[in-house]
């Protein structure tokens, strides 16, 4: 009698990365390293691997863009059977130094499962290796050099950190000109006003070439088109996403920002033409979970609450004023 076939389990499923939409993220701009970092500028790096080791089992406290984290990945929550959202986590720390980062991803309840630990050395160049959409760090020169080679990187900002826990929403806010979209008219800017306004009238009809931020701004249109099924199948569905942009921008410059969007197929949920006004009287009342702006004189408010991400981009951020 011939014994059964013994029977294996089916390799478990692994879904592609390239299907998703991908945040790399540094431990700096999760978590609230600034102890951490002191003691390693301080004391040195032996200080510091004994700090992390005496301190592994205390969870990090939430950095600045911990709330946006947190609820991008409620979109895997959401829609379980897509999972169209991941978070890789991209590190200076050694594995073992990483340890308490990834103590403290488990303490938040994050779900978060790649990474990549490089012990001393700049984790920008794996941002392609993810197929990441949007590399976040408290590094300068990480982002400098990023940016520099084309990745979509961000600088946080310092500020308060605000996570309302029974806020359920995912605000995300953009400048347009350097961040959306190129900086080719924000170069016009530099010859005045008027100049500027009367090249955009020109090429109302012509879309503007995409900016670092344009890739995400685009996943972030398949993630409203998920929620919007969700809300044809079920009247009872909130959706979660809201997407802005911020623009110092007014009419009649307005019209070449509407020609890029269409012509890309996305749009905003919500518009704001400035004109010239300071950002921070929208954004104060907007209370997006994170902002996007080329140009760091707009980066700043009043009460320093508001999460705000540097995308040092063009000509912003070589000469001073810009349109945007």
């Amino acid at each position: 009698m011939s014994k059964p076939e013994k029977k294996t389990a089916a390799p478990a499923t692994v879904e592609p990365i390239e299907d998703r939409l991908v945040v790399a993220i540094a431990s700096s701009a999760l978590f609230d390293l600034r102890e951490s970092d002191r003691v390693f500028r301080e004391q040195g790096p032996q200080a510091y691997r004994d700090y992390q080791q005496a301190h592994l089992h205390t969870p990090l406290g939430k950095g600045i863009a911990f709330p946006f984290i947190r609820r991008f990945l409620g979109f895997n929550q959401r829609f379980p059977a897509q999972r169209p959202v991941e978070v890789v986590l991209l590190s200076r720390n050694s594995v073992e130094t990483g340890q308490r980062v990834f103590e403290s991803i488990d303490h938040h309840g994050l779900d978060i499962r790649r990474a990549a630990f490089l012990e001393g050395n700049s984790p920008y160049p794996y941002i392609g290796a993810f197929q990441a959409a949007l590399f976040l760090t408290a590094n300068e020169a990480d982002v400098l050099s990023a940016t520099g080679e084309g990745y979509p990187a961000g600088l946080v900002m310092h500020s308060k950190v605000e996570d309302d826990l029974d806020d359920g929403a995912l605000r995300v806010a953009f400048d347009f000109d350097g961040v959306i979209a190129d900086d080719e008219s924000e170069s016009m800017f530099q010859q005045g006003l008027a100049a500027f306004e009367q090249y955009e009238v020109d090429r109302a009809h012509q879309p503007h070439q995409p900016g670092p931020m344009a890739p995400l701004f685009r996943k972030l249109a398949m993630l409203q088109q998920l929620e919007a099924q969700a809300e044809a199948d079920d009247p009872g569905y909130e959706p979660m996403l809201r997407t802005a942009i911020v623009t110092a921008r007014g009419a009649p410059t307005h019209n070449r920002l509407v020609t890029t969007l269409k012509s890309w197929g996305v749009s905003a949920n919500e518009t704001f033409l400035l004109g010239g006004i300071e950002k921070h009287r929208v954004l104060e009342t907007l209370r997006p979970h994170i902002f996007f702006d080329d140009n760091s004189r707009h980066l700043q408010s009043p009460a320093g609450d508001l999460p705000m991400v540097h995308v040092p981009f063009g000509v912003a951020n070589r000469v001073s004023p810009a349109a945007d």
